[in-house]
Formats: structure tokens, C-alpha cells, sequence
């Protein structure tokens, strides 16, 4: 499937599960790659589940995507051990993501090929070959364009 350009800005990523909204969000205790992203209720956090998604190389039309910590620009998003991991590293190690439509929301893509996936709410993201399932299914609710400093 061609890939689904997004703009680039604030965002909140829900997960498609069952029961009140989730969101994609880090939590507060870093492990050995970073702090594990998670999905987690809508609800005040430590961290702020908010992410900024921007074009990783603004000269190359096409190019793939970066998410990071809204309020956090040097936290992005890592993959370690098809684990998804928030961590402060230089952007160039961040991954780098595609997207594309899929029944009722959208595909979040590795730049290996693989899908984001939550197996249930608290569990970190982890990343597996796509199939046809609610798991890997994303909705990307636009918050605010990246503000120019």
C-alpha cells in the first residue's frame, strides 16, 4: 500500500481498544533504552502524551517521519529489541516512521517494515509484521502546528 503523507504538527495518537480512549504515551521510569511508550487513559500525566510527527529530512520530498515529546524536543522516538522506547539521543538515532490507511484509522510503519502494535492498555508498543488487526490500528488527532521558535 502507498504511503499516507501526514502533515506535520501536535498530535495525539489513540489506540484503537476496546473501552475509554487511550493514548500513546512514555512512561515515567527509563530501562536500559529509554523510558517504554505505552498506551494509557486520558488523564493528566507525568509526561505529556503529546507528540510532535515532522518529516525527518525536510529537503527530500518523501521523506519518512520522526515523532517526539511535544514539550521535549530532544525525546524521540527509538526501537530497540521491536520495543518502542522514548529517549533523549541525537535525532539522527531516532526511528523513522511511514504511515499508511488501514480499516478505520491509520498504520504507524517502522522504516523496517513493521507495525506498531499495544496488546492491551499499560503495555508497551511493540512492533510486529502488519496484519489486518484493531491492534495496530492508529487514530492521529491533530492538536497544533510545530510552533517556529
Amino acid at each position: 500500500m502507498a504511503p499516507t503523507p501526514i502533515k506535520p504538527g501536535i498530535y495525539q495518537i489513540h489506540a484503537h481498544l476496546t473501552g475509554p480512549t487511550s493514548l500513546l504515551s512514555a512512561t515515567e521510569q527509563a530501562v536500559e533504552h529509554g523510558a517504554p511508550v505505552i498506551t494509557d487513559r486520558v488523564n493528566p500525566l507525568l509526561i505529556e502524551p503529546e507528540w510532535i510527527i515532522d518529516v525527518s529530512d525536510p529537503e527530500q520530498a518523501g521523506s519518512p517521519y520522526v515523532i517526539h515529546l511535544s514539550h521535549q524536543p530532544a525525546a524521540g522516538l527509538v526501537v530497540a529489541e521491536d520495543k518502542l522506547f522514548v529517549n533523549t539521543v541525537p535525532r539522527a538515532d531516532w526511528a523513522k516512521f511511514t504511515f499508511e490507511r488501514g480499516i478505520g484509522g491509520i498504520k504507524i510503519l517502522s522504516d523496517k517494515g513493521l507495525a506498531l502494535r499495544t496488546g492491551h492498555r499499560g503495555a508497551q508498543i511493540q512492533l510486529a509484521y502488519p496484519k489486518p488487526e484493531f491492534q495496530e490500528t492508529w487514530t492521529l488527532e491533530y492538536q497544533n502546528p510545530i510552533p517556529t521558535e
